[in-house]
């Protein structure tokens, strides 16, 4: 078995799919320490929030999908680059994946766990990798850290990284990796959980999801009630049930028949204050775990009350969640990838997202052509310089411009209408 095969393809020891791996500060946050099989039988309370928590889901899902729509091009001296290995390389990084997939994995460990990590792959021996991999960095550890050494990225030695297959720790030596990392107060070479401050809400989230389903399993209200004064035998009762349901037909939507004897009565309970404060304190986290995100209410398509909802209000917040939230993350993005690939191994290109095709960020046609009057009108453009800008033929007469006829002098001693007549 190769290398390639050991990291994502190997087979795991016995148990091993139910053991947790347990991490201190020293590693990633505690939070969301993983394991391999991410199955229901095997989760426990706080392990991944990914898996645990709707909204965080959720809102990550929204993230990764948004940063991949973004176009990652590559320039050199401005101008686009479309040939090439550089090109082939971010185009299909290996054999398994698309740019889109590149993209869309390295954001997702990024809102997860705070870092990605990419891999030149089994095959790489210097210079310019001819494959990417996006690791999973919760199988990644740093060597020496967490033994009680003090790291300073100053004086520290180049160190490796151990993978943990589940059977074996393969080392991957520094230079083989390009290391997307958040900044981490309490650890220098790893990344850090977005989601740490969020600890308690998270549990808390997860008990109230628990208590309101022992709720909805334990308060099954009977549609209908037969009510006798004498006393019956269980039997009896079910004689009783039988003979009602054939005469007047089975109850519907899944409730039973009750059958009380000897003076027994029936009164269902209403919700309890708690248990209504379980419902409002959902929703507070809802919106804690969306401003931790950076996700307005409307792109997660929640109708909040206290908004017009109007579509204005809805463009709005779907420009602003590209505006403030994702362009920032996108900028991170390339800013590493300058110092950590183009910068070293000296290359003359560069990267950048392309945010052109993001139907968010486009002005209406409407606000640009009220834009383009005000400034036509202002003397700022030419009518054939907005006919260029928007790729059409210009006019014989555009390069003139029309002073509106309500313009006065302000600094002159007469007014304009006057010296025009006069010349």
């Amino acid at each position: 078995m190769n290398l390639l095969e050991r990291i994502f393809f190997h087979k795991k020891g016995a148990g091993q799919d139910t053991i947790l791996r347990k991490k201190g500060y020293g590693d990633n946050f505690p939070l969301l320490d993983g394991f391999d099989n991410y199955s229901l039988g095997s989760f426990t309370k706080g392990n991944d929030a990914y898996l645990c928590s709707a909204w965080v889901n959720i809102a990550v899902g929204i993230l990764i999908r948004n940063i991949a729509r973004a176009g990652f091009v590559l320039l050199r001296g401005g101008d686009h680059v479309k040939t090439g290995p550089l090109y082939e390389l971010f185009r299909r990084p290996n054999r398994l994946m698309s740019r889109y997939d590149l993209w869309k994995e390295t954001a997702a460990w990024w809102y997860l766990e705070g870092e990605a990590f990419w891999w030149a792959g089994p095959e790489y021996s210097g210079g310019i990798p001819k494959e990417l991999y996006v690791l999973n960095p919760r199988k990644l550890h740093h060597e020496g850290y967490g033994n009680g050494e003090i790291y300073s990225s100053i004086t520290a030695k180049t160190r490796r990284w151990f993978y943990d297959s589940g059977t074996e720790h393969i080392p991957i030596l520094q230079d083989e990796l390009i290391h997307f990392r958040d900044w981490n107060p309490w650890n220098a070479v790893r990344g850090v959980n977005p989601l740490a401050a969020l600890a308690l809400e998270l549990e808390q989230d997860y008990y109230a999801n628990k208590a309101n389903s022992t709720l909805l399993k334990n308060n099954a209200v009977p549609m209908g009630i037969l009510k006798t004064d004498q006393t019956i035998r269980p039997e009896e009762a079910d004689a009783i049930e039988r003979r009602w349901e054939s005469k007047y037909g089975a109850v519907k939507a899944g409730r039973k028949i009750a059958v009380l004897g000897k003076g027994t009565e029936f009164k269902p309970l209403s919700f309890s204050p708690d248990v209504v404060k379980l419902f409002e304190l959902k929703r507070w986290n809802l919106y804690t775990i969306l401003a931790k995100y950076g996700i307005p209410p409307r792109v997660a398509n929640i109708n909040d009350k206290t908004t017009s909802l109007s579509g204005k209000d809805t463009g709005e917040q779907h420009a602003a969640f590209w505006k403030y939230t994702l362009i920032p993350a996108l900028k991170q993005f390339e800013n590493i990838l300058e110092t950590q690939f183009f910068v070293r191994y000296g290359l003359q290109e560069t990267g950048a997202f392309d945010l052109s095709d993001i139907p968010e960020l486009q002005e209406s046609e409407d606000a640009q052509s009220n834009r383009d009057i005000a400034e036509i009108n202002a003397g700022l453009k030419t009518i054939n310089e907005v006919l260029k800008e928007r790729g059409k033929e210009p006019k014989p007469w555009g390069d003139i411009w029309y002073r509106p006829k309500n313009l006065i002098a302000t600094g002159g001693s007469e007014p304009t209408a006057k010296r025009e007549a006069e010349d």
